[in-house]
């Protein structure tokens, strides 16, 4: 390697004849210094961590190494990988991974690296181009609208129960755990899970009687417990055919499971759950997502809210294009800023209270996730109908998510809500 450790300062790299021609040995060469000083450009974004790069044209390069941070390895197997990423940002870089351009022994701390250092990057790996108005384009086309909700669940959620159950907790929840102590990840993830939804039950202080509504019920696990501490009238809303069905076999006759839309629910309660739906909700539909909280709850009562947020500060940059989560895994999607999520809910008539945040909680219930996830394909536990390229996408997701969140530039939160009595 032609760099030296990165906590012991950094050499210029050696370019050396190309391994792998391109054809016209002047283009090739020309071609070559044009993604170098594509590599310049990320290297001069990374003021925290490293990358260590195996190149095509049989050159390898540290990029980076000016401060601890994570530290990461990519083959580079072509060319090519760096132009998806310079014209699809992260969507691209998935594709160039797919298509077998790069690899990684361990791609989370790579995208952990991209994360911590997404300020510094600027428009680095973020959409350019025709590919990014395309990509906008098909985005708006797949926005929350009441119809485009119901197609936008289906494509996730209702992949099936029987591919979520083998990987997930035993009472099947699709979200960060609230694991003891950061310092000691040995806690069961079910533990872990339990601890959550108490949180976010603690926050809306039921007593016996009260009326309960949870936007986004998932497979019924909050529902369970929130009906074990406190005799509750309990209404799920879902727009996933397969949640419903599951959530009422597990729940019985004691609650009420509907296929609704938030915009389109009735009632007044006491206490509102909603446990990362907002960032599924799209930004158009925020206030809206806001408004029928308020007008759900009755004065006085709390809403207990978790959800994934996106630093401030590349919140404009992130909003602008379409990312790998959204292209692949969340169509309609977008993870919101904190001030925004704040600043719309007080304009809404709603108190903001007691934020906590716990970013890295989220990072080891995803490590779990596809720990479990990798178990059911070895075992066969995963429906044949499943194809190996699909599985692979699922195992990039879970990569892409925990490297995030090791990132610091998403984070995960709970927060009260309460409306004015």
């Amino acid at each position: 390697m032609n760099a030296t450790d990165p906590r012991r300062g950094r050499q210029a790299p050696t370019i050396r004849r190309a391994t792998r021609p391109l054809g016209n040995a002047r283009l090739s060469l020309w071609l070559a210094r044009l993604f170098h000083r594509m590599l310049d450009r990320i290297d001069r974004g990374l003021d925290a961590g490293s990358l260590e790069a195996a190149l095509p044209d049989g050159t390898r390069r540290l990029l980076g190494g000016r401060a601890a941070g994570p530290d990461c390895v990519v083959h580079l197997h072509s060319w090519r990988a760096l132009v998806r990423l310079a014209t699809g940002g992260s969507a691209g870089w998935y594709r160039a991974w797919a298509a077998g351009e790069w690899a990684s022994p361990d791609p989370v701390p790579l995208f952990a690296l991209f994360m911590r250092n997404a300020v510094s990057l600027g428009q680095v790996a973020r959409p350019h181009g025709p590919t990014r108005w395309i990509g906008r384009l098909w985005h708006w086309l797949r926005r929350n609208s009441r119809a485009g909700s119901r197609h936008n669940i289906a494509f996730h959620y209702d992949l099936g129960n029987d591919f979520y159950q083998p990987w997930l907790d035993e009472d099947m929840h699709y979200s960060s755990g609230l694991f003891a102590d950061t310092g000691n990840w040995l806690e069961p993830l079910e533990a872990a899970q339990r601890r959550k939804v108490d949180a976010i039950l603690d926050r809306l202080d039921l007593g016996d009687g009260d009326a309960l509504l949870e936007i986004g019920c998932g497979w019924g696990g909050l529902a369970e417990r929130a009906m074990e501490r406190r005799v509750l009238r309990y209404t799920g809303l879902t727009l996933s055919t397969e949640q419903a069905d599951y959530a009422r076999d597990r729940l019985g006759s004691g609650a009420s499971v509907e296929l609704t839309d938030y915009r389109d629910a009735q009632g007044a309660y006491d206490g509102v759950a909603s446990v990362e739906m907002v960032e599924a909700v799209g930004q158009r539909y925020w206030p809206d997502y806001l408004e029928a909280i308020y007008r759900l709850l009755k004065p006085g009562g709390r809403a207990a809210i978790q959800y994934i947020l996106i630093d401030d500060a590349i919140f404009e940059r992130y909003a602008r294009g379409v990312d790998f989560i959204q292209t692949y895994i969340f169509p309609g999607g977008m993870l919101i800023s904190p001030s925004r999520f704040r600043q719309i809910s007080q304009e809404t008539g709603l108190e903001w209270r007691d934020e906590t945040r716990f970013g890295l909680h989220y990072a080891e219930t995803l490590r779990r996730w596809r720990q479990r996830f990798d178990r059911a394909i070895e075992d066969g536990r995963l429906p044949a109908s499943f194809d190996q390229h699909f599985v692979a996408l699922w195992r990039y997701y879970l990569m892409y998510c925990e490297g995030g969140f090791r990132g610091g530039g998403i984070d995960v939160a709970q927060v009260t809500l309460v409306k004015p009595a």
